[in-house]
C-alpha cells in the first residue's frame, strides 16, 4: 500500500457527537450477545448436573466439549452474516444477529433436565450454543466493521476498542449476575434452578438492544446497497472475491488473530476456571477475584485504543505477543496454587494488561485490511476460522491436559502459537501506512506522516 502524508481536517463535534452515539449502540448490542456466549462458562459447573451426569468423571470435558463445537459455527455464521452485511448494510446484520441470541438464550432457560427428558437435554443445549456460534460468528467481523467505519479518523483505535469494552464486559455482567445469584441463594439453589435466570436476563436483554439497534446509522453507502439492489453490483460481500481478490489479506487476518484469540481464552476464560478451582471451598471469593480481574481488563481497552492511536497498532501488537510468549507460563504453572486472593487477582490482571495489546486494536487491524464491499465478509471469515481452531478450543483442551497430567504440553502449545503471531507481527505488518479505511474516511495519522 502506499503511504499518506496529507494533512486532514480534525473531526469536527458533530462528526464525534455522532461517532459516540452509533459506538453506544453498536456495541450495546455486542455487550449482550457476548453476555449469552460467557454466561455458559460462568455457570457451567452449575448446570452441568443437568445435562450430564455428575458420576461421569468426563462430564466437566463434555461441557466444555459444547463450549469449543459451537466454535464449528463461527466461520458460517461469519460467511452469512459478513455476506449480508456487505451487500444489505452492517445495522440489518447485527440486528438479525442479536434476535437470534435472545430465542437461543430462552430456550436454554426453559429447557428441562436429563432427569426429565434425558439425552435429548444435552442436545438441545448442543442445538442453542451452535446457533448461538453462527450469531456469534456474525457478530465479531459485523461489529468490527461498523465501529471501525463509524469512529473517527483520528480516533478509530479508541473507539473501535469499545468492540472489547463490551465483549469483555459481556463476561463481567456473566460474572456479576452470578455474584448476585450467590448472593441471593445458595449454591444448591443456583445450580438447582439460579443458572436459568442468568439465561433468561440475557434473553430480555438482548430483546431490549434489538429496538437500540434499529436506530443506528447505517455506515455503508447508500450508493453501494442501491447498486446490490439493483442487480449492478455482484461481487460485493462474495467467497469468489474474496478468495481471489483478497487472499493474502485473509491470510493475514487468520495469522493475526491465531496467538491473540488463544491467548484471550486461555486468560480471560483458563484463567478465570483455574481461580475458581483454587478457592473452590470459597465461592464468593473466586467470584470477587474473576470478577474485579475482569473488570479491569474491560476498562483499560480504551486506554490500548488511545495508545494506539498515538504510536500506531503495530507497537501493540508486537507488546502483546512478546508478553505472551513470556508469561503464558507462569500464568498456567503458578495460578492453581496461589491461595492469597490479592496475589491471584494481580497475576491475573497482568496477564490482561499483555493481552489488553492484542484486544484493543485487533478488530481494527483486521478491518483495516480490507476495502468496504468485503470487509464484513473478510474481518468475519479471517478471524472465525483462527477462533473456531485456537480459541474455542483452549477450554477443553486445557481440561483435558489437566485430566492427563500434561499441562506443560498445553503450555507449550500455547507459547508457539503467540510465537508465530509475533512473527507476523514483527515482519508483515507495517506501522502507520495507508490502509483502505484510510482511503475511504480519511488517514488515521495524517498529520503525524507515515513511518
Amino acid at each position: 500500500m502506499s503511504e499518506s502524508s496529507a494533512t486532514v481536517p480534525v473531526s469536527s463535534r458533530a462528526d464525534t457527537r455522532r461517532a459516540i452515539w452509533n459506538t453506544l449502540r453498536g456495541s450495546s448490542g455486542n455487550l449482550i450477545e457476548w453476555y449469552d456466549v460467557y454466561v455458559y462458562t460462568a455457570f457451567a459447573s452449575y448446570f452441568e448436573g443437568h445435562f450430564f451426569d455428575h458420576a461421569d468423571k468426563n462430564s466437566t470435558v463434555y461441557v466444555y466439549a459444547i463450549f469449543a463445537v459451537t466454535f464449528v459455527m463461527r466461520p458460517v455464521g461469519s460467511w452469512f452474516f459478513g455476506r449480508y452485511a456487505d451487500r444489505r448494510g452492517r445495522r440489518s446484520a447485527l440486528t438479525m444477529s442479536v434476535s437470534l441470541m435472545a430465542l437461543c438464550s430462552f430456550v436454554i432457560a426453559v429447557v428441562p433436565g436429563r432427569e426429565t427428558i434425558g439425552g435429548a437435554a444435552a442436545l438441545i443445549l448442543l442445538l442453542c450454543r451452535l446457533v448461538q456460534g453462527f450469531a456469534t460468528g456474525g457478530e465479531y467481523g459485523t461489529s468490527a466493521t461498523y465501529m471501525s467505519e463509524a469512529a473517527t479518523r483520528e480516533r478509530r483505535g479508541f473507539f473501535s476498542s469499545f468492540q472489547y469494552v463490551t465483549l469483555v464486559g459481556g463476561q463481567v455482567l456473566a460474572q456479576l449476575m452470578l455474584l448476585i445469584l450467590l448472593g441471593l441463594f445458595s449454591k444448591a439453589q443456583v445450580g438447582d434452578f439460579g443458572w436459568r435466570i442468568a439465561f433468561f436476563v440475557g434473553g430480555i436483554a438482548a430483546i431490549a438492544v434489538f429496538w437500540l439497534r434499529r436506530s443506528m446509522d447505517e455506515s455503508l453507502s447508500e450508493e453501494r446497497l442501491a447498486a446490490v439492489r439493483a442487480g449492478e453490483d455482484t461481487s460485493s460481500g462474495t467467497l469468489r472475491e474474496l478468495f481471489t481478490g483478497y487472499w493474502r489479506p485473509l491470510l493475514l487476518c487468520f495469522l493475526i488473530t491465531m496467538g491473540g484469540t488463544l491467548a484471550f481464552y486461555v486468560y480471560s476464560v483458563n484463567a478465570p476456571a483455574i481461580v475458581k478451582s483454587a478457592y473452590k471451598d470459597h465461592e464468593l471469593v473466586a467470584t470477587w477475584v474473576n470478577l474485579i480481574g475482569l473488570t479491569f481488563l474491560m476498562l483499560i481497552q480504551p486506554i490500548g485504543g488511545m495508545i494506539s492511536d498515538k504510536v500506531g497498532r503495530k507497537p501493540m501488537l508486537v507488546f502483546f505477543g512478546i508478553g505472551g510468549v513470556v508469561y503464558t507460563y507462569f500464568l498456567i504453572t503458578y495460578l492453581p496454587n496461589l491461595h492469597v486472593a490479592v496475589a491471584s487477582l494481580a497475576m491475573v490482571c497482568l496477564g490482561y494488561v499483555i493481552i489488553t495489546g492484542y484486544t484493543s486494536i485487533n478488530a481494527l487491524v483486521k478491518a483495516e485490511l480490507f476495502p468496504s464491499h468485503i470487509r464484513a465478509l473478510g474481518v468475519g471469515i479471517g478471524y472465525a476460522l483462527g477462533n473456531s481452531v485456537f480459541g474455542g478450543t483452549a477450554p477443553v483442551l486445557y481440561e483435558a491436559a489437566k485430566n492427563a497430567g500434561h499441562v506443560t504440553w498445553f503450555i507449550v502449545y500455547v507459547t508457539v502459537t503467540i510465537g508465530i503471531s509475533l512473527f507476523v507481527y514483527l515482519f508483515f505488518l507495517r506501522n502507520k501506512s495507508e490502509t483502505f479505511l484510510d482511503r475511504e474516511r480519511g488517514s488515521a495519522f495524517a498529520v503525524d506522516g507515515a513511518r
